[in-house]
């Protein structure tokens, strides 16, 4: 048999991030919150938390907090067809959902999604942000129930459905336009034009100039990790990226920015993917992120 009580205080910890928060969600003692893990972890023979500030799952632990995951999905679908089931002035933890979605989408389009799923369900929401091609890992690793991702085909025990597109253009201010680009944008130019990369992961950049000019070549970067951040520094002038079109039409169209080559948009397919065995009762999250994107993403070309 499971131990439950010690897989709910595993579940805690991660999710707190310390024991004596734990604690005080369980209503018990840190002592017997730490009692609860470490005899779980000898009995597994392996440990499950990362003692720190904040404590961290291992692998094997993010596993058993997946499952917690679940069970509280089941539950709370148990709970709601048979609720003499629940005891009398027991108080209900409210099962922690975690997702992934990239930075863009989050950005632009997904909180509206969250928002209409928040509004009307008792579960949170744990949002884990990474690039739209590395998400689908996240969803590999079973450390997340549903993903944003670019990945198209399904993942082992996973269920796909088509987004639309995120439409990015690649954009800079008239005064950049005017330093770097007076005689056009060209592979040359753009080898001294400096770009704005989120992280190393970020390839959209160098996707728009293969689109636009058959070619990627090397470039200055500036690193900015923050989707805001990019239209921010877009507007003052520090280089020129690829940003979400949700984001700067309205720049475009007040002249505070320019398309680098108009008419080259640079659209990425994003598909919503979840986990099979909570796809059914994560099915209110799902209509609202369908919903949403179908609504603000453009429906893809060809």
């Amino acid at each position: 048999m499971l131990d439950y009580p010690a897989l709910q205080a595993v579940s805690l910890v991660v999710r707190t991030g310390s024991f004596e928060k734990a604690a005080q969600a369980l209503s018990v003692t840190p002592s017997a919150v730490s009692q609860r893990v470490k005899q779980l972890e000898e009995r597994l023979g392996t440990v499950l938390i990362i003692r720190g500030q904040p404590c961290m799952a291992t692998e094997r632990g993010e596993w058993l907090c997946r499952h917690m995951e679940q069970v509280g999905l089941l539950e709370g679908d148990l709970m709601a067809r048979l609720p003499a089931l629940a005891e009398p002035g027991a108080t209900r933890q409210r099962v922690t959902l975690r997702i992934a979605t990239n930075a863009d989408s989050l950005g632009t389009w997904f909180l509206g999604a969250v928002a209409a799923f928040a509004n009307g369900s008792t579960h949170l929401l744990d949002i884990t942000v990474d690039d739209q091609e590395h998400t689908a890992e996240w969803l590999r690793r079973g450390r997340v129930l549903a993903a944003v991702t670019a990945l198209a085909k399904p993942i082992q025990g996973c269920r796909v459905i088509p987004l639309g597109s995120l439409r990015y253009l690649a954009t800079a201010s008239p005064e950049f336009m005017t330093t770097y680009f007076s005689e056009g944008v060209t592979a040359q130019a753009l080898a001294r034009a400096p770009s704005l990369i989120f992280n190393q992961k970020d390839r959209l950049q160098s996707q728009w100039m293969q689109l636009a000019l058959g070619e990627s070549p090397d470039h200055p970067v500036h690193w900015v990790p923050s989707t805001q951040g990019f239209v921010d520094a877009s507007l003052l002038g520090i280089g020129w990226c690829a940003n979400p079109e949700l984001l700067v039409r309205d720049h475009i169209a007040a002249g505070r920015l320019r398309e680098l080559v108009p008419g080259t948009p640079l659209d990425i397919p994003l598909f919503w993917q979840v986990n099979r065995i909570a796809a059914d009762r994560l099915a209110d999250l799902t209509r609202a992120v369908v919903e949403t994107a179908r609504r603000l993403l453009v429906t893809p070309r060809g």
